[in-house]
């Protein structure tokens, strides 16, 4: 049997972000998986593009790799209490594919921000922004990662314990959940 394959979907662009660090380190604590990375840098949802020239090729890829995907990983910042533009940007443009990538499939959200909430807000969005697409959605344990830039040792490693289990019990049940 191969290893599953994970998709990571950061709702932070920069390359040091700490919700890419906590997605890469869900993977670690999932265990052996194939981690594949999505690229939010898509043009702007505006139905013009759509009626001249379809949907992008770039957000043809990203509806393909969640399809194809055994689970997906969403880590999402707290921009001014909700998600990233990016990532709510890039599930406009998925709704419009032919495909409904999301139907069905495992989703773990989890987020990091700078604030002593970890995200808990910008989660909430999220959830109730994938409603329409049906997808399976762990509902706990929720990982809110606060503090976030301090959270992290120099190997990218969760240093705390408690958080190191939470993430855990989390993997531990997208794996339960690809299996179903």
């Amino acid at each position: 049997m191969t290893d599953p394959v994970l998709l990571g979907i950061s709702g932070a662009l920069r390359a040091d972000s700490t919700n890419s660090k906590l997605i890469r380190e869900a993977a670690r604590l999932f265990g052996p998986c194939q981690l594949d990375w999505a690229d939010l840098r898509l043009p702007l949802y505006d139905g013009d593009i759509e009626d001249t020239t379809g949907v992008p090729d770039a957000v043809q890829t990203l509806a393909d790799q969640i399809a194809g995907a055994d689970a997906v990983l969403i880590s999402t910042p707290e921009y001014n209490k909700a998600p990233s533009g990016v990532l709510k940007n890039a599930l406009d443009w998925i709704s419009r594919t032919r495909t409904k990538p999301w139907m069905n499939k495992p989703v773990a959200v989890m987020s990091a921000s700078s604030g002593r909430s970890g995200g808990e807000r910008s989660q909430t969005i999220l959830r109730s922004c994938m409603v329409s697409f049906q997808p399976r959605i762990l509902q706990g344990p929720e990982m809110h990662l606060a503090d976030a830039r301090n959270q992290f040792d120099a190997s990218g490693r969760l240093h705390s314990d408690q958080y190191q289990a939470t993430l855990g019990a989390l993997m531990a049940k997208l794996q339960a959940e690809i299996g179903r």
